[in-house]
């Protein structure tokens, strides 16, 4: 789940300097994007898991290989439409680990403590005992996690003597004041996690192999609707489109699909639709293009059309669910 180098060459623009370039997948929506959105009220779970997990499959690969990505941020976390994942970019501080060459690792705000004090030690101008190792990913990601949940940035909070003192008490403090966490949800998995990423002795801190054991990836969650607008896949989902009238009666039914299927294909080749007749998704009109970039454009276009005397609703679908048939009953 890193980024995928396409193509690799090199300009002469003078005889004496040439220019390596790197040509690399385009990438959407960056974590940093999310946060942004959902200020103040936090991500939903089913956001939170899904950048939870892709990241530390990514960690888990990079680790096992022996590098440390040591820039883990939301900017460096960004949403592949393509892949339906989120992936890692940046690695400009990256480096094997047990040969750090770079002493000034990480962003201030998702900067691990060992990390903190080896640069304070650089900038007197001594060395460190020890170099950074992999720990201060799962850091960063604890960081990254913690502000997804509780919507609110969390430098000065990390930096207080209070988080010194006591770091534990204030994760369950934010836990305990996150008002629009249903009760019935078991978010003490996902604080647990947290937890474990943030000890401040890096040995004590869970490796990505095992966070990805975590009760937490196995609760099912259901996006909401805005996870749907901020996050394209090759697949649109329709709302307001069809009511009771056209799917009772078989002729006006077919006609209307036929209809939507037509205005679809106006934005990109329609590889299949689906309307359901039944719950979950009675009513609605499924779109899977052949990639995302025309199904954004069709989710541009679309949303906003009046359709009967009625305002369409456009979405994006994850591509997984709807090839598997699973139809989100509701939408938080």
């Amino acid at each position: 789940l890193t980024l995928i180098l396409l193509l690799f060459f090199t300009i002469h623009f003078s005889p004496n300097v040439p220019s390596r370039c790197l040509l690399l997948e385009l990438l959407d929506v960056s974590a940093s994007e999310l946060l942004l959105y959902s200020s103040h009220q936090g991500c939903s779970m089913w956001m939170i898991q899904h950048c939870a997990r892709d990241v530390l499959e990514a960690l888990a690969f990079l680790h096992h290989e022996g590098y440390v990505h040591a820039d883990l941020k939301p900017r460096n976390i960004l949403w592949s439409a393509e892949n339906e994942c989120f992936k890692l970019i940046d690695f400009g501080l990256s480096f094997k680990e047990g040969n750090q060459d770079e002493k000034y690792i990480q962003t201030d705000r998702y900067r691990a403590p060992e990390a903190e004090l080896q640069n304070c030690l650089a900038q007197a101008g001594l060395q460190s005992d020890t170099e950074c190792t992999s720990a201060v990913d799962l850091w960063s990601l604890g960081i990254i996690l913690l502000e997804m949940f509780s919507g609110m940035k969390l430098k000065h909070t990390v930096r207080s003597q209070e988080w010194k003192a006591n770091s534990s008490a204030i994760i369950d403090h934010i836990f305990a004041s996150k008002a629009v966490v249903n009760a019935a949800i078991p978010a003490y998995h996902l604080r647990d996690l947290m937890k474990s990423m943030l000890h401040d002795d890096p040995s004590r801190r869970i490796p990505a192999e095992m966070a990805l054991c975590s009760a937490f990836f196995s609760i099912p969650f259901a996006p909401h609707i805005e996870d749907l607008v901020m996050l394209p896949t090759p697949v649109l989902r329709l709302l307001n489109v069809l009511d009771d009238d056209y799917l009772e009666n078989e002729e006006e039914y077919e006609d209307v699909v036929q209809g939507v299927k037509e205005e679809c294909q106006k934005y990109g080749p329609v590889v299949s639709l689906l309307v359901p007749k039944e719950n979950p998704g009675r009513g609605q009109v499924f779109v899977e293009y052949a990639n995302a970039g025309d199904s954004k454009a069709a989710q541009k276009l679309l949303t906003g059309r009046m359709f009967d005397g009625k305002f369409v609703v456009a979405t994006f679908y994850p591509l997984s669910a709807y090839k598997r048939g699973y139809l989100y009953q509701t939408l938080l």
